[in-house]
């Protein structure tokens, strides 16, 4: 197989060698900064991620989500903080199924790999944090109209139908056109590509049943902080709401795989 092309049109070898970054390009107080060629940070994350390729890297590039340095030969070279933000890249698609429009928005929003700090403690014991995929907060507020919707999401109008009929959007009436928040935005765009599998919305109440079974118990566990008439106290208990969301998403998610392992068996 011939070896790529570079953007000045030589080729790019890709060996996996780890390079240093010259004087004037590395890291402050004269520290020299170790980069990766594209094929060494292949290596490097395909413990984790074994589907890693350099196509794929390339292509993450190609939508402006990753923005190695390019040496005057063309050849990309990798920072430690660069292969951090592909490695979080990875995570959001493997473990939350997030669209890479959607990892664009949260990787802008200052999304990264590190856990973000949940205050407060649990039986002495300091909370492990987990990051939300989507803020238990009021949204922005923004509505779209249902011909947006449609639009943006590709969806068909008797999906949306479908879906107010069952209660797993509601939307809003304002002069007679019916209107969607963010949120419900991305159910609907959610739904539309299951729809591709042949999935309708009949078939979703057992997804709403599920989350509504799932909100009432978070909502026992923390109701009386949440009714608390104490700013503080208050926002504590949004933020271990918060945490409480993303581990339940997160242990779903592990028990789907588990029981999807066993028929791929």
């Amino acid at each position: 197989m011939a070896a790529p092309l570079t953007s000045s049109g030589a080729v790019e070898l890709d060996l996996g060698l780890d390079v240093e970054a010259p004087a004037g390009e590395a890291e402050p107080a004269g520290k020299r900064q170790k980069s990766l060629t594209i094929g060494a940070v292949c290596k490097a994350l395909a413990q984790e991620f074994p589907d890693i390729s350099i196509s794929k890297i390339r292509y993450l590039e190609d939508q402006k989500l990753l923005t190695p340095r390019r040496t005057p030969g063309g050849y990309r070279l990798y920072t430690q903080a660069d292969v951090a933000r592909l490695r979080t890249i990875l995570r959001m698609q493997r473990d939350e199924f997030l669209p890479l429009r959607v990892i664009r928005q949260e990787l802008a929003a200052g999304r990264s790999g590190d856990p973000a700090p949940v205050p407060g403690r649990v039986g002495g014991e300091r909370m492990r944090a987990w990051r939300p995929s989507v803020s238990v907060r009021a949204a922005s507020g923004a509505l779209y109209s249902v011909d947006d919707v449609l639009e943006e999401t590709k969806a068909d109008a008797k999906l949306v139908r479908e879906l107010e009929e069952y209660g797993v959007v509601k939307g809003e009436m304002r002069g007679g056109v019916r209107y969607f928040d963010e949120t419900e935005r991305e159910i609907i765009a959610a739904v539309a590509e299951l729809a591709r599998y042949g999935v309708g919305g009949r078939n979703l109440r057992v997804f709403r049943s599920s989350a509504d079974r799932e909100a009432n118990l978070l909502q026992q566990i923390l109701a009386p902080a949440l009714r608390s008439r104490n700013p503080q106290r208050r926002k504590e208990a949004v933020d271990a709401l918060e945490n409480l969301a993303a581990v339940a998403t997160h242990l779903k998610h592990l028990l789907l795989i588990r029981d999807l392992r066993k028929i791929v068996r």
